[in-house]
């Protein structure tokens, strides 16, 4: 009765039920016993994912970067099985929510396919892809530390390590050892590795900007591939820096003395950052002297840091109104110039005193201890010294004032992060120069400026009035907070708080 007063409908052909016409006359459930339009298109996919980068391999080399659940994810499932779909149509995809942590990926699929005669099928099925880590080549060449294709080797020739200490804090502070698969620590010098080139190139110009040096590059030829004309190359970068360091005593040669603003040709460095900055002791006129500078016209360190010798000021006298002469350049408004006689203290049994002009002079009073150079009882060979007239060569150069080093260490509560580096480790003179570094930040504000000072949790520094000797400090807007993973709840273990 049904098939009478339906005209349009007829009869499945295996079921009898009434159907509208179709090119199988059969219902859609008897055509899917019939036919599996997802036959052929895997059900179970594999998809590889490097854990140390997170990224996907989209074959057959590339390695891609997706979120869960994005339009790049989707795309590169599909790509998987995009080979065994040529012979349907693909309607819609989406995927389904899984545990973020199962590893598996599953996404719902629509196809369409035309059966028997000519009628059309659609179908939904769920494929699910299994996530297996597989590390990707440049991940393993930074796990492997021994693979590079780029060095750059940064050396200096002095035998203090104060240029390299700043180095590396404004290395730390711009992240630029991240790029880096291993950092070196050898005799004069540090040696970074790089998987690329580029990365390589990048470190060069940012030392370049940040210390006076001048750099050479080279490179090794490793493979060459004659079919497709690639070439494999090791590229090493040179970089040297001035062998000059804070609170070394030069000699300039008397022309770029002149140029200089005829300055005096024996000066004091009183600091290192992208150029080197002078001071004359007898006049308080500065200068700059940047790398191609320094090259053109090069000087060395008269005397090592080591060489330092304690003394005390016997009498100070401020000298007001200094004039410069003709074609002088700038004065330092930062120091003061003073007359000072002072005497050694390994010799207070003798009246054996020496006098000097120096630029401490808002820093010195009668009593004070200073370090210095002693010039009358050294032995000096420089070119530029030795062709001075005697009489313009001071018989002292006093480089700074001279503090109590362990209430300095005890009172100090503050910290610098270090480069993970490999190296023979801290010894007695390295420990040493690190003090001076941490000194030399204490005393001077615009070095400060380029590093990164960490609060010392970990250290609670006991005030009291003996201690306290006028040496400078780090005050506490200066510090940053170390982050750690323990502050979001408070502490090691501790409960999150809630209403």
């Amino acid at each position: 009765s049904d098939y009478l007063s339906c005209p349009f409908s007829v009869l499945c052909c295996t079921c009898g039920v009434p159907i509208p016409p179709n090119p199988a006359n059969m219902c859609v459930a008897c055509l899917r016993t019939q036919v599996d339009i997802s036959e052929g298109i895997p059900k179970q996919v594999t998809v590889h994912f490097c854990k140390q980068c997170e990224r996907y391999l989209q074959p057959p080399g590339t390695w891609v970067q997706c979120a869960l659940e994005s339009r790049e994810l989707m795309a590169l499932c599909l790509k998987k099985i995009k080979s065994s779909m040529t012979k349907v149509r693909l309607i819609d995809a989406s995927f389904l929510w899984t545990e973020p942590h199962s590893k598996r990926i599953k996404m719902k699929l629509t196809i369409q396919k035309e059966v028997m005669n000519g009628a059309i099928l659609q179908q939904v099925f769920v494929v699910e892809f299994v996530i297996q880590s597989q590390m990707c080549d440049d991940c393993h060449r930074v796990e492997a530390k021994d693979f590079w294709k780029a060095v750059v080797q940064v050396r200096q020739k002095t035998v203090h390590k104060k240029t390299f200490y700043y180095l590396e804090q404004l290395i730390l502070k711009h992240k630029l050892h991240q790029n880096a698969l291993n950092i070196k620590e050898i005799h004069e010098g540090i040696d970074f590795y790089y998987g690329s080139k580029q990365h390589a190139q990048k470190m060069v110009d940012f030392l370049q900007c940040t210390a006076p040096c001048r750099s050479k590059t080279s490179q090794r030829l490793i493979s060459h591939d004659i079919h497709s004309n690639t070439y494999n190359y090791k590229s090493t970068f040179s970089v040297e820096i001035v062998p000059v360091c804070k609170d070394s005593v030069v000699c300039l040669s008397p022309r770029l003395a002149q140029s200089l603003g005829n300055m005096g040709q024996v000066c004091v460095c009183i600091r290192v950052t992208s150029t080197i900055h002078l001071i004359d002791p007898n006049t308080l006129q500065i200068a700059e002297v940047d790398g191609n500078t320094y090259w053109r016209n090069p000087f060395n360190g008269l005397c090592n840091p080591r060489q330092l010798e304690e003394f005390i000021v016997m009498d100070i006298d401020i000298i007001r109104d200094q004039k410069l002469g003709a074609g002088a350049g700038m004065r330092s408004n930062k120091h003061t110039l003073a007359e000072v006689w002072v005497q050694k203290t390994s010799e207070m049994d003798s009246n054996q005193q020496y006098y000097c002009r120096t630029f401490l002079g808002h820093l010195l009073n009668i009593g004070d201890l200073v370090l210095g150079f002693d010039f009358a009882n050294s032995n000096i060979n420089d070119e530029y010294l030795n062709k001075m007239n005697p009489h313009h060569v001071p018989d002292v150069v006093l480089i700074k004032k001279s503090y109590d080093r362990s209430r300095r260490i005890k009172r100090r509560n503050w910290k610098l992060q270090e480069l993970a580096r490999e190296g023979d480790g801290m010894d007695t003179d390295d420990e040493r120069q690190y003090q001076d570094f941490l000194e030399d930040l204490e005393e001077d504000e615009a070095l400060r400026k380029n590093v990164n000072i960490f609060r010392d949790a970990s250290k609670i520094p006991v005030e009291s009035d003996t201690d306290d000797d006028g040496a400078p400090r780090v005050s506490l807007t200066e510090m940053l907070e170390e982050l750690s993973l323990t502050d979001a709840t408070g502490g090691e273990g501790a409960d999150m708080m809630t209403d």
